[in-house]
């Protein structure tokens, strides 16, 4: 049996504390793996309260706290029980489940606020407003922690069988691309060729005749008429905060790689790209102002990791000074927000649907994307990405500005503005939202004659399928570029040139950025 230590103040939550140790007690499953703690219960001692708290602490296996408006009794240095007790839990290295009464905007004790934001600088948060939502959260941790324990053994999310679902339900094509992707990245032991079927029993999304989640999420032709909530939905604001009516918003839907690659575009078009002059080059060298990969990474963590069984999506939003990338989703227990910082194991709440991103050369299995992002930030001046746990696991990424003010913590950090002045007067700027056709962007890059594979190096751009159909077909289609080897369409020597037409929309395109 786990022990679990309910902290709260006593006289705020004294009917809740008791009702959710009778729940645990008395509901069948949860009395056979956890029993309860109260404090209240235990008998007259000669024992300072102080020295009981620390010792049922030190004694536990879980320790819960309920959060409300009081801070409660403060002890001669001023710190309540809770925050003695959660600290205690903290240094053990006990597992730490929150449950905040109320919304963001509840009035509370200045030190109870404070405490709050200590908390979610370190663990996830819940909030609830009554005993029913308080119990379905607990429920629903203590089921987290008795599989990620293996005292239960009910499959993932991503490794569970979908009875709806027929090979019917996977585009062919989507496989074969994936095998070519995997064989370039990581050496995959199959060809384009190789039966679907085949593929998918070796990555395990194929068992006894059918197909995981995981399997529709990575090859589906519509994964969201199995998961409608599967999608990012993508937002831009003008200012800082959320405001209506919002300019630019858009919902993605497709398979993982389709969602990330969409969603990517969107911000990247969004944000300031830095273009290298003529002298430097025969072609144009370009730096967006969050560096393309720290983006990539975030949302695709975001969609690799993300609780596929919430009703909410992931939510990409672009700020003035910072890009949030936000996911429905907790972080494994073996991991804190600290954890991210530093080296660390990868624990993937996705497991099958992280190992086809890894495959691809999308994701990484040891645990460095959260560190690469700081390390490419700070590398380009930039204010080192941020992650919180509020609602969700959120990136915070900081945009190139003269000062970025942290909306969550209420701090101020200054770039450095020497910098920043050399930048802007050695390189040229533009947004790519100013270009609204993708084509058109695809003929601000080309130059002279470019493969397609140098395009997409170029644009920053690596799902192929999705910059044929987007961005080369069009661009075809309007006439705006023309092949080099046209009678051979699919060519490996393929190159792609301006049209006279195309020349033209550049030079106009040039022209309204002086």
């Amino acid at each position: 049996m786990e022990k679990i230590f309910i902290s709260s103040v006593q006289k705020e939550f004294s009917k809740e504390r008791r009702a959710i140790a009778r729940y645990l007690r008395e509901d069948p499953l949860l009395g056979s793996f956890f029993e309860a703690f109260l404090f209240e219960e235990v008998p007259a001692t000669t024992v300072s309260p102080g020295a009981v708290y620390s010792q049922e602490v030190q004694r536990s296996h879980i320790y819960i706290a309920l959060l409300g408006t009081d801070y409660g009794f403060e002890d001669a240095e001023g710190i309540s029980p809770t925050e003695r007790e959660y600290s205690a839990a903290k240094k053990a290295g006990i597992p730490r489940w929150i449950y905040i009464k109320g919304g963001t905007d509840t009035p509370r004790h200045p030190k109870q606020e404070a405490f709050i934001r200590l908390v979610g600088e370190d663990v996830s948060r819940k909030r609830w407003n009554d005993l029913e939502a308080l119990k379905r959260e607990i429920y629903s941790s203590c089921i987290l922690h008795l599989r990620q324990t293996g005292k239960i053994t009910n499959r993932d999310f991503d490794s569970s069988l979908n009875s709806d679902a027929t090979l019917e339900s996977l585009g062919v094509q989507k496989i074969a691309e994936f095998v070519a992707a995997a064989r370039e990245k990581r050496n995959f032991p199959f060809k384009t060729t190789t039966p679907p079927e085949q593929v998918l029993q070796h990555l395990h999304l194929l068992r006894s005749g059918q197909l995981t989640n995981s399997a529709l999420l990575v090859f589906g032709t519509d994964p969201q008429s199995f998961f409608p909530t599967a999608t990012v939905k993508c937002a831009h604001f003008h200012g800082v905060i959320i405001e209506k009516p919002i300019p630019d918003y858009k919902e993605f839907g497709g398979t993982v790689f389709e969602m990330a690659e969409k969603a990517l575009d969107f911000v990247l078009s969004k944000i300031s790209l830095s273009t290298g002059t003529r002298s430097e080059s025969t072609r144009v060298a370009t730096t967006y102002e969050i560096p393309r990969a720290v983006v990539a990474e975030a949302i695709i963590n975001a969609v690799a990791h993300r609780d596929y069984q919430s009703k909410g999506s992931v939510q990409v939003s672009v700020f003035k000074n910072r890009v949030e990338i936000q996911n429905p989703g907790d972080l494994p227990e073996e991991l804190s927000l600290s954890d991210l910082l530093i080296p660390h194991g990868s624990y993937p709440h996705n497991p099958l649907l992280a190992n086809c991103l890894f495959l691809t050369g999308d994701i990484e299995r040891y645990g460095t994307g959260t560190l690469e992002m700081c390390k490419r930030s700070e590398a380009q001046g930039l204010t080192t990405p941020q992650f919180t746990l509020p609602d969700g696991f959120k990136a915070i990424l900081w945009r190139e500005t003269d000062q970025a003010t942290d909306q969550v913590t209420g701090q101020v950090t200054v770039h450095n503005t020497t910098h920043d002045a050399v930048h802007d007067t050695t390189q040229e700027r533009m947004l790519l939202s100013e270009i609204d056709e993708l084509s058109h962007r695809l003929v601000f890059f080309l130059s002279g004659e470019m493969s397609r594979a140098e395009i997409m190096v170029a644009m920053g751009l690596k799902n192929r399928a999705h910059f044929t159909k987007n961005y080369v077909e069009p661009a075809l289609a309007n006439e705006y570029i023309e092949m080099t080897f046209p009678e051979t369409p699919t060519s490996k020597k393929q190159k792609y040139r301006l049209t006279a037409k195309g020349q033209k929309l550049k030079n106009e395109v040039l022209r309204d950025r002086q």
